[in-house]
């Protein structure tokens, strides 16, 4: 485990072929120096955090590696549901008036004093949001606001997926930091089902047509729901969930009220601007599943699913049900992947999928330098944990 407070040469190399500025080109450019030029302030109002959602929109659309994950109709509604009165930290910047840099995060104080972004366990990708006209001078500004939160606790950025803006303001960092790996998420190309059936070998190939053509002989329907209808669809595709995962472990959180609250209040207004959709899938007429897709501009994501049992009796499945009728809907969009999101099953590797590993990013002031290491060390640790759990060859009665 390494933790520099500088740029090393190697790093230096390594963000210039992702096509990032690296420190010292920010430095040189006037980046750093320009942002002091834009105005910062760190919110802790809830209702202010309400009525931000115009302005958090022009932004999120002026930020080419946002998500929906980002939009301000995901991560209010998350607040809602799971924010803390006296948590809410939220780094604004503006230029001429005009919102152009924010850092959504709440304050935690277990397992360390940290900072971490909105969305918990709940939200696949993290990200700070820069508007691309002010990138650098915008990362700048969102690390000098950081490094005076950082006094009195660790930054702790998980979940960015590589080439996400927060990056940028890595790059900017002239304190202690690391990065680490964080979630694997497996991404296929945004291609018709044909493509993504040819790329795999032939025998496998050749069973998916079969299971593609099952689905044809049962009569299997779906259909994109309508965004007036987004309520009642979530509803069944929660509903569904829990039949899918009867007797079986399944996410206490999925279970619980505030969940589909949340759902519904950031998933029915995504619909609305076409950053999400809820697909239903009909057996004789009868809603058998439901799937959530979100979409932003170059990536689509499968966020959740929900299938009566009975499927498993019709021996229909479903991974190949749910990409069928997902590739499709993408085939004539300009996105180019379809991300399956967090977590390697070994079901999704039979897609030959292109694992993709999101970063996790700490960053901290010489005295709260010890948090991160601590904070190194403990992922360090389960790491190394779960390599030695994978090569254990004790059977499962002697574990």
């Amino acid at each position: 485990m390494t933790v520099s407070a500088r740029v090393s040469p190697s790093a230096r190399v390594s963000a210039s072929t992702r096509g990032l500025p690296s420190a010292d080109a920010l430095s040189s450019s006037g980046a750093l120096s320009s942002s002091r030029a834009l105005s910062v302030e760190v919110c802790t109002d809830e209702r202010v955090f309400a009525e931000l959602a115009g302005e958090w929109e022009r932004l999120y659309r002026a930020c080419p590696s946002a998500t929906p994950f980002q939009s301000h109709a995901w991560l209010h509604s998350w607040w809602l549901s799971y924010g803390r009165p006296g948590r809410l930290r939220l780094i604004l910047v503006r230029g001429g008036g005009e919102l152009v840099a924010a850092a959504p995060l709440m304050r935690v104080h277990r397992p360390l004093p940290a900072l971490v972004p909105i969305g918990g366990s709940i939200t696949d990708l993290c990200d700070v949001l820069i508007d691309e006209a002010v990138a650098a001078p915008g990362a700048g500004a969102l690390a000098d606001a950081l490094a005076d939160l950082a006094r009195t606790a660790l930054i702790d950025f998980g979940e960015v997926r590589p080439g996400g803006a927060m990056e940028r303001v890595y790059l900017c960092w002239r304190g202690p930091r690391h990065r680490m790996r964080d979630s694997v998420c497996l991404e296929l190309p945004a291609v018709p089902m044909a493509e993504l059936v040819g790329r795999l070998p032939s025998r496998r190939a050749r069973r998916i047509r079969n299971k593609v053509n099952q689905l044809a002989r049962l009569g299997m329907q779906w259909r994109v729901v309508g965004h007036d209808e987004t309520e009642a669809a979530l509803t069944r595709l929660l509903e569904l969930h829990r039949l899918q995962w009867q007797d079986r472990q399944v996410s206490p959180e999925h279970l619980r009220p505030r969940f589909l609250e949340h759902l519904v209040r950031a998933v029915a207004p995504l619909a609305r601007s076409g950053e999400a959709t809820t697909t239903e899938f009909r057996l004789d007429g009868t809603v058998v599943a439901v799937n959530i897709m979100l979409l932003s501009g170059r990536l689509a994501g499968m966020y959740m699913y929900g299938f009566h049992p009975e499927l498993r009796e019709l021996k229909v499945d479903v991974a190949t049900m749910l990409l069928n009728a997902s590739a499709e809907d993408l085939a004539s969009g300009e996105r180019q992947a379809l991300s399956l999101l967090r977590g390697d099953e070994p079901y999704k590797y039979r897609w030959r999928p292109e694992p993709v590993v999101n970063q996790r990013f700490l960053l901290a002031r010489r005295r709260t330098a010890p948090l991160l290491a601590a904070a190194a060390g403990e992922a360090a640790a389960r790491r190394r944990a779960k390599r030695i759990l994978r090569q254990d060859p004790a059977p499962a009665d002697q574990r």
